[in-house]
């Protein structure tokens, strides 16, 4: 148990870190799911400040439950299969295509979860192991970021001219 303990920990981290980017990301670049790219930037601010809760209560709950098993999944057969050819310093590669796969199963928002999360994870490879505690507190990193987007949303909805001065300052 204690050889899966260190990376458990830094997956989870990694999907605390790669479902709030992807959130974001996923914000920006598809501010209205249902409809057209907003026309005006207030619009765009609007769809944005909206939309990236959503992405992160739908998504989040997906990256952690799937994405840190299927990620020790790719990285345990990327270590298998890069030994079995004798090339060891072909695993990240072969891992991240083993990520890409397994996102797959939602297709292209999947894939670029995964790949999200395959970056994060390379990142803090770099780092020493970290705690439980770390790997707790890291999972309000998502949990931060849903508060701050639905924090503008409210303060969109205060009402007189609150709205239109915080628009016009964004």
């Amino acid at each position: 148990m204690t050889a899966v303990s260190a990376p458990l920990r830094r997956k989870v981290i990694a999907a605390s870190l790669g479902g709030a980017a992807f959130a974001v990301l996923l914000g920006l670049l598809a501010p209205d799911p249902f409809g057209e790219f907003p026309a005006t930037p207030g619009g765009f601010l609007n769809a944005f400040t909206l939309t990236v809760p959503v992405y992160l209560l739908y998504s989040f709950p997906v990256i952690l439950l799937f994405g840190v098993p299927a990620s020790l999944f790719a990285d345990f057969l990327a270590k298998r299969l890069a030994s079995r050819v004798r090339k060891p310093d072909a695993e990240p590669l072969i891992s991240g295509v083993l990520h890409a796969v397994f996102g797959l199963i939602a297709l292209g928002y999947g894939v670029a979860a995964a790949l999200l999360g395959f970056i994060a994870d390379r990142l803090l490879r770099k780092r020493p192991a970290p705690g439980w505690p770390a790997t707790f507190k890291s999972l309000a990193v998502p949990a931060l970021v849903w508060l701050f987007f639905m924090f503008i949303v409210y303060l969109k909805e205060l009402p007189g001219d609150f709205p239109a001065l915080l628009q016009a300052a964004l």
